[in-house]
């Protein structure tokens, strides 16, 4: 029992180590002075690496994020700002480079389109259930609209249904 005991605490910490975030900046890309390298990992977080696309370039090891993660620090090193380091990035890569990209005219439709869809997806729902709690404002009712003649003669017909052998 014991053992079976220190084999699920051992599987547990395997867990947890697989489950921990690695980080793909290398000793050698790290800036001596400690505020720079915040500022450098901050901008990091926040640009995305050409080819995992889902990923910053913080987190990748592709070879591409860390020439990124280089430029980054070298700009910082130069003295240019945060802004001016995105704005560097972004006049090279364009505004892809960017994980959140800006709210402008080209990315407008970007921007809109998840809270038109929930607003869209939301009246459709609103309009289903009114539809379901009053079925005969819907025209859920199948005999609405329907003349005498018509009525007297779909009886016929749903009678004749049930008892197959009458004759119409």
């Amino acid at each position: 029992m014991r053992s079976r005991a220190l084999a699920g605490a051992a599987l547990a910490a395997i867990l947890m180590l697989g489950a921990m975030p690695a980080r793909a900046v290398l000793p050698d890309e790290i800036m001596a002075d400690p505020a720079k390298e915040a500022r450098a990992r901050d901008l990091s977080k926040e640009l995305r690496c050409m080819v995992c696309q889902n990923q910053s370039i913080d987190d990748s090891e592709a070879p591409l994020a860390r020439d990124l993660r280089l430029l980054v620090r070298e700009r910082i090193s130069a003295g240019d700002s945060d802004a001016q380091v995105i704005d560097f990035l972004v006049a090279r890569y364009g505004e892809f480079v960017l994980l959140k990209p800006r709210l402008n005219e080209h990315t407008l439709v970007l921007w809109l389109t998840p809270p038109l869809a929930l607003l869209l997806g939301g009246f459709a729902l609103w309009r289903l259930g009114r539809r379901k709690a009053n079925p005969a404002a819907a025209g859920g009712d199948s005999a609405a609209g329907l003349t005498s003649d018509e009525q007297t003669r779909l009886e016929r017909l749903l009678a004749a249904e049930s008892a197959p052998d009458k004759p119409l």
